[in-house]
Order: structure tokens, then C-alpha cells, then sequence
């Protein structure tokens, strides 16, 4: 069976979908904050190779755990209102791109279940 990562189009959706992705985020006030100082070029591939692993595609991810990785913006304010938003960028840049309504659900899970981890819960 394919996975997520294969079904929603592999490295070149990814690629849309994280340009698409952070575009959303670095715009909202409430989020661009916590990327003050950040090499985007490199945000973005982290959170590409990420979400690689946590679609089921290929695991070339080399970063720092979610926790160890979010321990900046929590110590700056990080909360679950800022989680849900980022979660709602993500949607909405997967309903931009087409993606099907049963793909999305399924990352939406994935995005969910990390919640504890990324605000070090």
C-alpha cells in the first residue's frame, strides 16, 4: 500500500507544499515571531525531510528531536494556539494544493499526534 508521502505526490509536492507552508506562517503575526533570526532556506528543509519520515517516505531526516527542536519557541511563548494555527496552515496549503479530502485527514493526524513533543508537553 503507498504511503502518504507517495499518494500526495513525494519530494516535488513536498516541496510546493512547504514553500506554500511557510509562506502562510511567516505572513500571520501571531506566528512570524518565533522565526526572527531563522535561516528559512534551512527551516525549510528540515520541515521538509520531516514530514518525508512522517508521511512514510524516505528517512534522510538528520535534524534534533520535536522536543529538542521546540525548545526555543516554547521558552518565547510557543502554546497550543500557536500549535492550531500552524496546523491550520497546513491544511489550508494541502487544500490549496488539491490534495484529497481522505490525504488531508491523514496528515492532520499526523500533525496532531505531535503536539505534546513540539510544545514539550
Amino acid at each position: 500500500m503507498p504511503s502518504l508521502y507517495e499518494k500526495i505526490g513525494g519530494d516535488k509536492a513536498l516541496n510546493a507544499a512547504v514553500d506554500i507552508f511557510y509562506s502562510k506562517v511567516i505572513n500571520d503575526p501571531s506566528l512570524a515571531p518565533f522565526f526572527d533570526g531563522i535561516s528559512m532556506d534551512r527551516q525549510k528543509k528540515m520541515q521538509k525531510a520531516f514530514l518525508t519520515v512522517a508521511f512514510g517516505g524516505p528517512n534522510k531526516y538528520s535534524g534534533r528531536g520535536m522536543r529538542a527542536a521546540h525548545e526555543r519557541p516554547v521558552a518565547i511563548g510557543l502554546n497550543e494556539s500557536h500549535f492550531n494555527k500552524v496546523a491550520e496552515h497546513l491544511q489550508r496549503t494541502l487544500l490549496e494544493l488539491s490534495v484529497p479530502y481522505e490525504l488531508i485527514q491523514e496528515a492532520m493526524t499526523i500533525a496532531a499526534s505531535t503536539k505534546n513533543d513540539v510544545l514539550n508537553l
